[in-house]
């Protein structure tokens, strides 16, 4: 099991590491050693969330997740999507963009981390949106009961999440964007509409696609149900028909979930692209790096899902995305203050780790119960 899932992440390390030894000596593997580090730290929590939807998607496009979903991680969001950040905020033509990405590194630093607020804004937005949902939905399971009974009480206002984000970008267009410290440490810069723009941009986002994703996973449900029925009633034609039915709604609702995925993916490299500058500004030396820790973090993603982690340890999706609260909060602060990496990747870990022991705690409890076929069905139930 553990071969199968990482197999290609191990392939792909040593491939990596030998291709940066022979290109940039031992220093080059030491750096695509230690960019890879930094990603997994960083983007662990991103493994439980995506474990959380891809668990709802069919063996074809958890392998799709696996194959252009790398390709996009590695490719477009470590490689690409920085050079047209470039572009768009320096209005440089595509051509010179990339010359500068490849040739004039320093520069190229500086005009990505120019970009950040924007970045940052519209990342944190749309991680600020998951937690918010997540946290005002009433749900059977609780890790911090004393905390998510109230909140989920309050989520029965369907737009609560929206409004909420709404007021803390504007607090955070108001205060950390209007005296932002530009690159080279002399003097600061207004970017609250700039942060304004993004944010909203990032909330957009997250409502179209997220919305799109759920209208046709309930779609989905409903069809499962009519199937069903049909085949109770020994139609045999009407259940024909509802098996059909059931085909293309799934390969909808999974499209639009695997959309919704590298959204959540795009938004969780953010930190980690900036980070990475303060180890290098080689643009490939940093794509190399980041794209292997990429890798492990979709194999540690399909590990969970195959081995039914989350439905053995119910209190890790609470851990994960309490996590993505934080992560949004930081990215957020970080507009206008430098957050050290370690800080933002001991976090999300240090809340996953006792979210994971709380979850021990629990089974164990269930055991000495003597309740474990109940505790089984009430688990399932809760995710």
């Amino acid at each position: 099991m553990l071969l199968k899932t990482f197999g290609w992440s191990f392939a792909i390390t040593a491939a990596g590491l030998a291709l940066a030894g022979v290109l940039w000596g031992w220093q080059g593997l030491a750096i695509v050693a230690i960019l890879s580090v930094l990603e997994i730290s960083l983007s662990f929590d991103n493994a439980v969330i995506n474990a959380g939807i891809l668990r709802k998607m069919n063996p074809f496009w958890q392998k799709m997740f696996l194959t252009l979903g790398i390709l996009i991680a590695v490719f477009g969001m470590r490689l690409v999507f920085p050079v047209v950040i470039v572009a768009i905020t320096a209005k440089l033509g595509p051509i010179e963009a990339v010359r500068v990405a490849i040739q004039d590194h320093d520069r190229y630093e500086a005009l990505v981390t120019s970009a950040h607020p924007a970045i940052a804004a519209f990342g944190g937005m749309f991680l600020l949106m998951i937690f918010l949902d997540f946290i005002f939905e009433d749900r059977d399971i609780k890790w911090l009961a004393w905390l998510e009974k109230p909140l989920a009480k309050l989520g029965k206002l369907d737009t609560l999440s929206v409004v909420v984000s709404l007021v803390v970008l504007v607090i955070a267009a108001t205060t950390f964007a209007t005296a932002v410290p530009v690159h080279d440490g002399e003097g600061t810069i207004d970017k609250a509409s700039t942060v304004l723009l993004a944010g909203i941009g990032g909330l957009i986002t997250y409502l179209i696609v997220g919305g799109v994703s759920d209208f046709f996973e309930n779609r989905l449900e409903e069809a499962d149900e009519d199937e069903e029925g049909a085949e109770e009633d020994a139609a045999p034609a009407a259940a024909a028909k509802g098996t059909g039915s059931v085909v293309g709604l799934a390969g909808k609702a999974a499209f639009f979930m695997f959309l919704y995925l590298e959204v959540i993916d795009a938004s969780f490299s953010f930190d980690g692209v900036i980070g990475a500058f303060a180890i290098t500004n080689d643009i490939f030396v940093m794509a190399l790096g980041l794209g292997i820790g990429a890798m492990y973090i979709r194999s540690l993603t399909v590990f969970l899902v195959r081995k039914g982690t989350l439905d053995d340890y119910v209190y890790l999706e609470h851990g994960a995305h309490y996590a993505i609260g934080a992560l949004a909060v930081i990215l957020l602060i970080s507009i206008k203050y430098e957050i050290p990496e370690v800080v933002t990747g001991l976090i999300g870990v240090v809340l996953i780790g006792l979210s994971f022991m709380s979850s021990v705690m629990r089974n164990r409890r269930e055991a000495g119960d003597g309740d474990g076929s109940g505790s089984k069905a009430q688990v399932t139930s809760g995710v």
